[in-house]
């Protein structure tokens, strides 16, 4: 039976850790700051916003958050953005994705200065993140490195899959992945027999968003399964993109879902917008 990754006893930890040096640069004078960009009334973003604000406040971090209306422009925010920028109390800025149809995301994402991008979403911080030169690196992702960081997995000259190739979780983790020296190969929806090629994995990062697509059998004796799929089956009941029960009966370890990696995405947020407040003093 898998060894289940307890996310939450992990990011306690990181974030005992934030908190600690909160107060060292508020010695120094600097509050680390934080701005939480919300447009419009999307049910999940409000609940994560509130979620983030909660987590700031117990960290000591300041938080500062902008409630827009749904048929904000996109110049109005633009326009946000650009002051946020220049308001120095600001150590990281995030506005809350999905926006709504009238403004361009991409041209929002670039608009945010990369020396406060904690979400680690500009191509700037794309870029370097590629070239192994990180600054902001994108909060799910890194999570997920610090999980198997803390639970003692080396990643060196293993072979590790990841199902999914988006730009928050996939393509990123992928390169995190190989800046650890793994052999790591990126699979989507064109891929080919893709149970055989995640039967040859060490190590698996499910992060597609279908609901237990990922099945036990699939799953190498001894390997360590993280999941980053959260999917809603019925009304309340949630659920990964791995088998969950199935898959333990294989894996040597295993992210649960809830209480995996979800945790660890908050914690990171926290740790990149402390990052860029030491950067400034």
């Amino acid at each position: 039976m898998a060894k289940v990754i307890d996310g939450k006893a992990i990011a306690a930890k990181i974030r005992t850790e934030i908190s600690a040096g909160v107060q060292e640069l508020k010695q120094k004078g600097i509050t680390p700051g934080l701005a939480v960009v919300l447009v419009g009334e999307d049910p999940a973003s409000r609940v994560y916003v509130s979620m983030k604000e909660k987590a700031c406040h117990e960290a000591g971090i300041f938080s500062d958050e902008y409630k827009l209306s749904a048929d904000t422009s996109e110049a109005d925010l633009l326009a946000l953005v650009d002051k946020l920028n220049n308001d120095p109390k600001i150590h990281g800025i995030l506005v809350q994705l999905p926006l709504p149809p009238q403004i361009d995301t991409e041209k929002v994402l670039e608009a945010i200065s990369p020396l406060k991008d904690a979400d680690g979403f500009h191509p700037y911080n794309v870029g370097r993140l590629s070239v192994g030169k990180p600054l902001f690196q994108p909060c799910t992702p890194y999570g997920v490195m610090i999980m198997l960081q803390e639970e003692g997995v080396d990643l060196n000259g293993k072979e590790v899959v990841v199902i999914g190739r988006s730009n928050i979780v996939g393509k990123p983790v992928a390169m995190m992945c190989l800046a650890q020296n793994a052999t790591v190969t990126v699979c989507h929806s064109r891929t080919r027999d893709l149970a055989d090629v995640v039967r040859r994995a060490d190590v698996v990062i499910a992060a597609v968003g279908r609901p237990e697509m990922v099945k036990g059998d699939w799953i190498k004796e001894g390997a360590v399964v993280i999941d980053v799929g959260v999917n809603r089956v019925g009304e309340k009941k949630l659920v990964g993109d791995v088998d969950y029960a199935a898959a333990s009966e294989r894996a040597s370890a295993i992210t649960p879902v809830p209480g995996g990696v979800g945790p660890m995405t908050i914690t990171m947020l926290l740790y990149n917008t402390l990052e860029s407040a030491r950067r400034t003093a």
